[in-house]
């Protein structure tokens, strides 16, 4: 959150009606990462942060903001507004954003009738999908089959609740996909800490996919969405949410019921850490890492093209508010990205 006083990191009450200002109580607490580096320094993580702070009775004496007024603010807002609950706040390239597809049950169907060719041969995805079914939930200490992997870009790529999602001035239309993301920070140790999960909305080019299926990477590198909240989740076994699309007073797609958590996914969240961070380069010191865990359903074919100004809400049980973004369309370009030469010599 980002009031008068600058950017503050604050913790959501029981009975979310106000926000406690974690950083009046240290004011060298200004992120979710310098609260992981301070714990991290003295042997505690956030739980026993929070907890030694509220035995010394910090916590109660802390300041306070009201939590409707936050969550209603929009970005800018001079009264303060909610930011992404977890970034890198000195270096947005050190918070790297990937993802996982082909992860749950009901998945499969929206990606193999994308991705279907007039033969109506078995398509890769559903091959993919196969895989998962087979050997993504892993016995203890056993290596699984890997998931479907994309990379998303860096924390330049990342908004917050009630900021817009840019349909790129290159593309037509773009596509969200209602998820859970893994909240994660290397330790000095080379370690991989869960922090915690958040609702978030990996805003992709649908459209683009369906072309071909090899243009699935490009179409990932668009914006995303988290929040409003990082959540202690102790448990990701089952969760129930729901995506709505409005378009001024008409709800213009409705999801149902959307279904996430290890009970149904077709991978076991251990197999998909595993696979995100046995890669030497994902386990640096200092740097976040955001893992989007993959969708049930997508609203694209099912709805008109979007629009500058449709409202986009994700919600998911347990998860705190939902997460509403706003679409904004740029004016459309096909003028080429012109790269300066500085090379002693010409090409033709």
């Amino acid at each position: 959150m980002v009031p008068k006083a600058g950017r503050r990191l604050g913790l959501v009450s029981y009975k979310q009606d106000f926000v406690v200002d974690l950083t009046s109580i240290d004011p060298k607490i200004t992120s979710v990462h310098s609260m992981f580096s301070l714990g991290y320094g003295t042997g505690l993580t956030l739980h026993g942060l929070l907890a030694k702070w509220k035995q010394d009775n910090k916590i109660e004496s802390a300041r306070t903001f009201s939590y409707k007024e936050l969550i209603q603010a929009p970005v800018g807002s001079k009264h303060g507004w909610l930011m992404a609950p977890i970034d890198h706040p000195e270096d947005e390239a050190h918070c790297l954003i990937s993802g996982t597809g082909l992860t749950h049950l009901g998945s499969s169907a929206a990606r193999d009738q994308m991705h279907r060719t007039a033969d109506n041969a078995k398509t890769d995805s559903q091959k993919m999908f196969e895989m998962g079914l087979k050997g993504g939930k892993p016995n203890p200490g056993i290596r699984g089959i890997p998931p479907e992997w994309f990379y998303k870009g860096n924390g330049y790529n990342l908004v917050g609740h009630n900021d817009f999602l840019e349909i790129p001035d290159f593309t037509e239309d773009g596509g969200e996909e209602p998820e859970i993301i893994g909240c994660y920070i290397i330790g000095k140790d080379k370690v991989p800490y869960r922090i915690g999960f958040a609702v978030g909305n990996d805003w992709s080019d649908h459209p683009m996919e369906k072309i071909n299926y090899l243009w699935l990477p490009p179409s990932k590198l668009r914006q995303c969405a988290m929040g409003p909240e990082l959540v202690l989740l102790p448990s990701f076994k089952a969760l129930e949410g729901e995506c709505r699309i409005i378009r001024g007073d008409q709800e213009i797609y409705n999801s149902g019921k959307l279904l996430t958590g290890e009970e149904h996914m077709t991978h076991s969240l251990a197999n998909i850490e595993d696979h995100q961070f046995k890669y030497p380069q994902f386990r640096l010191p200092g740097d976040v890492h955001l893992h989007f865990f993959g969708t049930s359903k997508l609203s694209y074919p099912n709805r008109p093209p979007f629009q500058t100004g449709d409202k986009i809400e994700i919600s998911f049980s347990g998860m705190g508010p939902k997460l509403v973004n706003y679409v904004k369309k740029l004016p459309s370009s096909s003028a080429p990205v012109v790269v300066k030469d500085q090379l002693p010599l010409k090409y033709s």
